[in-house]
């Protein structure tokens, strides 16, 4: 995989940029300038966007994106004088959830659309993961972690992608909430039935949670949500490690495995050359880490063990700003992450000089 060649006719100052994060909680749109940090507004579209039997759904996205995006441009229009004309969008940015696996009518149908509709020179359409990278890190080497109710690791040298886990709950996201979650009720059902390794502790909390702990499989089974539901739990057993082992083994379990995946993806680990001393950067991002220090202290004690010299840092900004940087990097001929058909992808019509996705690797490195 190779870094990306600079754009031509990259966007002067007063350029508009816009970033989308459609995840699970809706699509949220913010609107920026090429040569100013951060957002000037940004706004929040509640529904989801759905997913059906062809990936995610191009059409129900542009349902939502188009009118928000419009909105963000008049009400900028409204409050400045000089600068861009109203509706004037150099480039934008798109991160969603499933855009690796579930993203094919995007890459299909969303250039054109958002071309004609919007006007826009430049697209990038990128994994959820990307965009919290850019968001964590910006565009330099490292690694981010990006935990909520499931778990996945993204590093890169500027030159390749390395991804581990980010499997589902079913096949992995081992140490996301999800898993501490069902860690945590599998220790209290234990202790409901007499077995090692329970906790009376984690019982109790089941109870006042839930209800009668031998309900809880007519509670959960039948749910679509299931993930979410386990998830909901993880903020228990954190709460409760402080006084019971048991919780703060699940943690340092959970410490562990996200230690393991920032290993795996981190540049040095990869065989990247780093200074003397240093032993990358990696970021932690994502609801899973306000857990505070039940989680966080026995994670540094891992990555400290698997990554001496690593300065772990918290995220600075979240997947919404990575998108936003993304399209303004885009925008500006500066984008040094490097493009991939499924993680990071720039149709070579939009590029403006940039080499697209069909140029690169298919699958990033795991490992």
């Amino acid at each position: 995989m190779t870094r990306p060649p600079a754009a031509a006719g990259a966007a002067g100052p007063g350029a508009y940029v816009l970033g989308v994060d459609s995840g699970g909680s809706g699509l949220r749109v913010a609107l920026g300038r090429v040569e100013l940090p951060g957002p000037l507004s940004t706004t929040l579209c509640a529904e989801p966007v759905r997913t059906g039997p062809g990936g995610i759904d191009a059409g129900h996205l542009l349902d939502q994106l188009l009118p928000a995006a419009r909105e963000l441009l008049v009400r900028a229009s409204a409050s400045t004088t000089g600068g861009a004309p109203a509706g004037e969008v150099a480039a934008l940015a798109i991160g969603a959830a499933g855009m690796a696996t579930l993203g094919d009518r995007l890459r299909s149908e969303l250039p054109g659309a958002v071309g004609d509709a919007l006007g826009v020179r430049r697209l990038a359409l990128a994994a959820d993961a990307v965009t919290a990278y850019a968001g964590a890190v910006g565009q330099r080497p490292g690694a981010v972690v990006a935990g909520g109710t499931g778990m996945i690791a993204l590093g890169t040298d500027l030159t390749e992608w390395h991804r581990a886990d980010g499997w589902g709950h079913l096949l992995g996201d081992s140490g996301g909430g999800a898993w501490i979650g069902r860690a945590g009720l599998d220790a209290a059902m234990r202790a409901h039935d007499g077995r090692r390794g329970g906790s009376p502790a984690l019982l109790d909390r089941v109870r006042a949670v839930f209800g009668p702990a031998e309900a809880l499989p007519g509670l959960l089974y039948p749910r679509s949500d299931r993930p979410a539901v386990l998830a909901s739990f993880a903020p228990e057993v954190a709460a409760c490690a402080g006084a019971d082992p048991v919780a703060a083994d699940i943690l340092r379990q959970a410490a562990g495995h996200i230690a393991e995946a920032a290993a795996a993806v981190c540049p040095r680990s990869a065989g990247t050359e780093v200074e003397d001393g240093e032993g990358g950067e990696v970021a932690l991002t994502g609801g899973l880490f306000k857990m505070g220090e039940p989680l966080i202290a026995p994670l540094r004690e891992e990555l400290a063990r698997l990554l001496p010299g690593a300065r772990v840092t918290s995220a600075a900004g979240d997947p919404l700003t990575g998108a936003l940087r993304i399209a303004r990097a885009l925008a500006a001929g500066d984008l040094r992450l490097p493009l991939h058909p499924t993680m990071l992808f720039v149709p070579q019509e939009h590029g403006s000089g940039q080499r697209g996705g069909t140029t690169v690797c298919d699958e990033p490195r795991t490992g």
